[in-house]
């Protein structure tokens, strides 16, 4: 699929950008912040793609970042997950679709909080699509215009989204977001979470999406390398040849470089293949030179499986680091193409109209309130949290 780009529609709220880390002396086995010069990272990028000319040997390099990733983030073949037992409570209905609040465990003693948003008047199956969200400064991120939007509207396209916490944000405040293996908590609580919408009735097993932007874009290209039950992926101002992602949740553990082999994000997000997969880029991060550097290689690789109608990028040059409404509008179109969701619903004079939407405040999207309080089992702190991790 070619590159295309999409005007500008309105002033987007910005996520604010995870820090930049510089290499630490004291962990050579990390690759944090912005690593590589980047033309240094774009030519080494071009390298590695060479050593795999065919599918065979593209698979092969992909079986080998697969574990890698799964050791470096040290996730056991089998979690000892916690049974679901879901909590669900303080279920509204508005126009078209549907918002509750959650709860699971995950491991045990350890709870995934966020939002349901469920089509309302749709009969039948419905794809289900995962929502993690980016940084930011309040530590709020489901609650956030941005993710709501998005939401409600991928809701009344006709999916069943699922808005989760990162740890240390939101509900999710049994330890520090800062937490040494926050990346294996998330993976595994994205895992989870996935496992939480295949349990609907409702939910189609066959059509499963996820998209977030920022530190949510990272978990969106690392469930999916991990999950072969995401069928469709959207990593939003993430994917970078460069960068390896500024927080402990994203690089903090070594799987990037391993003794057999050194990666990056782009290699990574690139073990989506062949399942359709969008790139959507801006010219203010370190995503600027996606349409250069990123996605020839992803269409290198998809063009592997002759899937090359399987992978796009949308660049918005004058724009910056968010998940705002042209980058919606570009995720809504592809996740209606890919997923079956009926973009008509959304519609108004040929572009998807958000005002029916209703915003809530961060405390109506409150899982654990006075009224429904934390299970007594669940952890606290940092060491408690570590601990449930060995």
């Amino acid at each position: 699929m070619r590159r295309f780009t999409i005007p500008l529609l309105v002033s987007c709220l910005c996520v604010s950008l995870t820090a930049v880390a510089q290499p630490d002396p004291a962990r050579p086995d990390l690759r944090q912040g912005a690593y590589y010069p980047e033309a240094e990272a774009a030519q080494r990028l071009s390298d590695t793609a060479r050593t795999y000319p065919t599918r065979a040997t593209w698979e092969k390099r992909a079986a080998l970042l697969r574990k890698g990733l799964r050791e470096g983030m040290e996730l056991p073949e089998h979690p000892a997950f916690a049974p679901l037992k879901p909590m669900r409570h303080s279920l509204r209905q508005f126009d078209g679709y549907s918002v509750e609040n959650v709860a699971f465990e995950s491991l045990p003693g350890f709870f995934v909080t966020g939002n349901l948003y469920r089509p309302v008047g749709v009969a039948g199956k419905h794809p289900a699509i995962l929502c993690p969200h980016g940084h930011s400064p309040t530590l709020e991120g489901r609650s956030l215009e941005t993710a709501q939007q998005r939401c409600a509207t991928l809701a009344r396209m006709g999916a069943v989204v699922f808005a989760f916490d990162m740890i240390g944000y939101g509900d999710s405040k049994q330890c520090e977001h800062t937490l040494p293996k926050a990346l294996k908590l998330q993976a595994l609580n994205g895992i989870r979470s996935v496992d939480f919408l295949l349990s609907l009735p409702d939910v189609d097993a066959s059509r499963v999406g996820v998209t977030g932007e920022s530190g949510g874009g990272t978990q969106t290209f690392l469930l999916t390398a991990l999950d072969p039950r995401i069928t469709v992926a959207v990593p939003v101002v993430m994917v970078s040849a460069h960068f390896f992602g500024g927080c402990t949740c994203e690089s903090g553990m070594p799987i990037h470089k391993r003794p057999t082999h050194e990666t990056s994000n782009a290699e990574l997000a690139a073990l989506t293949a062949p399942r359709p997969l969008l790139l959507i880029s801006d010219g203010k991060d370190w995503t600027k030179n996606t349409p250069a550097v990123e996605y020839p290689f992803m269409q290198q690789v998809y063009q592997l499986y002759g899937a090359d109608n399987k992978v796009a990028n949308v660049h918005l040059v004058s724009e910056g680091h968010d998940y705002g409404p042209s980058k919606r509008l570009a995720a809504y179109q592809f996740l209606a193409t890919h997923l079956g969701l009926d973009l008509n619903r959304v519609l108004k004079n040929g572009q998807p109209n958000e005002s029916p939407n209703t915003m809530l405040d961060r405390e109506a999207l409150r899982v654990f309130t006075a009224e429904h309080p934390r299970p007594a089992q669940a952890v606290q702190g940092d060491d408690a949290v570590m601990a449930l991790l060995k």
